[in-house]
């Protein structure tokens, strides 16, 4: 009998066939019916296989030899296309054949398809995920943007981008044609319920009878959220499973504005339908945090003021906006890095032993610790901006030489602020942020300096660094992942001399397995329902209240950033914020 292929089932069960394999059906979208493709059967086999109207009006009937005959009924009687390579028909709904309704499939939308951080980041991580068998069995991948564009043109375009860690696998290309089967295109405007509507009806011919569970990504403008939410969940939101929405930051300029747009997206959404991305909380290193302070009895005993003496958050790019400075420039460094990605960071560094790993509760904890963060004055925080650097025939640009930037920017592209925690664990610990762009290097990384050793018995065997030879534990977020502990130890030979030596967690030497992407691990999480990833909104207004009052102090003062030149270590003043709490950023020191 001659086979019928969906696009739900496994990717290696819709492969075109050879030459001596049966007749092969794919589906595709065509308005209200669904186009099913017969690709075409060389000479010697076609004797073999005819297509016939049935007697019935609405049946097409596939025989093959004098074997059995599949009558697959259709709603409206259309011709039978023919073309160069293949011959097609229009058959409605044939998915809902043979499925049964306890079955379930997933509809993953990108909305806002045709761009950057779609086409380099979203399309990728689908496709790892793919390959990594953790995506359902049923599954259908839509885009959905303003630009005109078909099936085969998006599928032209993300070929392009799936460039992911899965390259270096042996069955890439079957992998990649497998996954292009499974995503299509509608073109629409997000304030329009009708090309919405369009798009449901879209949907559920490739959903068929199963419980439709639906992921919808806004990779979209902050200014047009609200309007393609209100689309998709009025006209596109599943009627008898899950509908989920990712949003990506940033959520809102400040706390009035995050507040206005969560007001705006709860009037479509509960609060467990919006999943608030921040793909720093899906590194690896930054999820390890947990793992590496609650399952090892070494670490939680030591994590406290008692044993700490200062937390280090740095966040440093060793290039500039490299003319997307339209964007970065109504943001800052502070709205783009710190308020949330270093922040975040803190949170899951310093909360209290949570009462589960259930989302809920790990989140209740990260609020907590907000809400423990004492009011940030302008005093408490430096401001920089990179200025042009000549360094032999080379010369690097200043932040206003980008065209996108307007000329006399006051934006700060470098910012560094020391933020205390008033509870009884971090009571007087200096936790101390420092983020920038066009530094000397690239890095993401917690910096944990414990205090001396009282009345240390080497203290003249360590000399004049005694100040810097105090225990560190750094976790390198990115590049190069590692966990390091740094201890004082002797040097071998008859003298009794010191240094500082590294307890090195190398990955990349330790692990095999490469690390996935962040997008990978949030969007396997959203299509779960785990939350503990994302941003509730109450940590956002806790987040939001810390930063920002100095913000608007900042803007209404109009402080000038100190300029700092592309590729140094950043402004002087951070230095003076360092060592006003008698701390030495722990970047700049050699090989460190």
């Amino acid at each position: 009998m001659s086979t019928f292929s969906s696009a739900h089932c496994r990717p290696h069960a819709t492969t075109p066939p050879s030459s001596s394999s049966r007749p092969y059906l794919s589906p595709s979208d065509c308005g209200h019916h669904r186009r099913v493709t017969l690709f075409s059967i060389p000479g010697s086999a076609q004797s073999s296989y005819r297509l016939r109207r049935s007697r019935c009006a609405n049946a097409v009937r596939v025989h093959q030899g004098a074997g059995a005959t599949t009558i697959i009924p259709i709603e409206n009687e259309l011709p039978l296309k023919k073309s160069k390579d293949f011959l097609s028909l229009t058959v409605p709904e044939v998915e809902n054949i043979n499925i049964s309704k306890n079955e379930s499939t997933v509809s993953i939308t990108v909305i806002g398809a045709s761009g950057d951080l779609a086409k380099k980041k979203i399309f990728p991580a689908i496709f790892a995920l793919f390959c990594e068998d953790c995506l359902p069995k049923h599954f259908t991948i839509y885009g959905y943007a303003r630009s005109k564009m078909t099936d085969v043109d998006l599928r032209n375009m993300i070929s392009k981008s799936l460039a992911c860690r899965i390259d270096k696998s042996e069955y890439r290309e079957e992998k990649m044609v497998q996954f292009l089967k499974r995503c299509f295109y509608h073109s629409g405007h997000y304030h329009s319920m009708e090309n919405f509507a369009e798009l449901d009806k879209k949907l559920k011919l490739h959903e068929g009878r199963r419980i439709s569970n639906r992921l919808f990504y806004l990779s979209i403008p902050p200014n047009i959220f609200v309007d393609a939410v209100r689309c998709s969940s009025s006209s596109a939101a599943s009627g008898n499973g899950w509908t989920r929405v990712i949003v990506e930051k940033p959520f809102g300029w400040d706390s009035e504005s995050s507040a206005a747009l969560t007001k705006a997206l709860k009037q479509y959404l509960e609060e467990n339908q919006i999943f608030r991305i921040d793909h720093y909380l899906g590194k690896e290193l930054v999820e390890n945090l947990s793992v590496l302070r609650f399952s090892n009895l070494i670490f939680e005993p030591l994590w406290s003021r008692q044993y700490i003496r200062n937390v280090q958050l740095i966040f440093s790019e060793d290039f500039g906006t490299e003319g997307r400075g339209g964007y970065f420039d109504n943001y800052g460094i502070i709205r783009d890095i710190m308020q949330n990605h270093l922040l975040q960071i803190l949170t899951l560094f310093a909360m209290e032993t949570p009462v589960s790993l259930d989302g809920e509760d790990i989140r209740n904890e990260k609020v907590k610790v907000l809400r423990c963060v004492k009011p940030l004055h302008l005093d408490d925080v430096v401001i920089g901006q990179y200025t042009c650097h000549k360094e032999g025939s080379t010369t690097y640009p200043a932040y206003t030489n980008d065209k996108t930037v307007p000329k006399g920017s006051l934006t700060p592209t470098f910012a560094a602020a020391a933020i205390f925690i008033d509870n009884a664990r971090w009571e007087g610990v200096p936790f101390l942020m420092k983020a920038g762009k066009a530094l000397q290097d690239q890095r993401a990384e917690i910096r944990v300096q414990f205090r001396h050793v009282p009345g240390n018995l080497y203290n003249q065997k360590l000399g004049m660094e005694f100040n810097q030879a105090t225990n560190e534990l750094v976790i390198r977020v990115q590049p190069d992942e590692a966990i390091y502990l740094m201890i004082n130890n002797k040097v071998p030979g008859l003298e009794m001399k010191l240094d500082r030596s590294n307890l090195n967690l190398h990955y990349a030497a330790r692990y095999s397995k490469e690390i996935p992407d962040a997008y990978e691990r949030l969007l396997l999480d959203a299509i779960d329902g785990e939350s503990r990833l994302f941003i509730r909104s109450d940590e956002l207004d806790a987040a939001w209240a810390i930063f920002t009052p100095v913000l608007k102090e900042i803007e209404e003062k109009k402080t000038v950033p100190e300029s700092y030149p592309y590729g140094s270590q950043g402004p002087v003043g951070a230095h003076r914020l360092a060592a006003r709490y008698n701390v030495q950023w722990g970047d700049l020191g050699t090989g460190q």
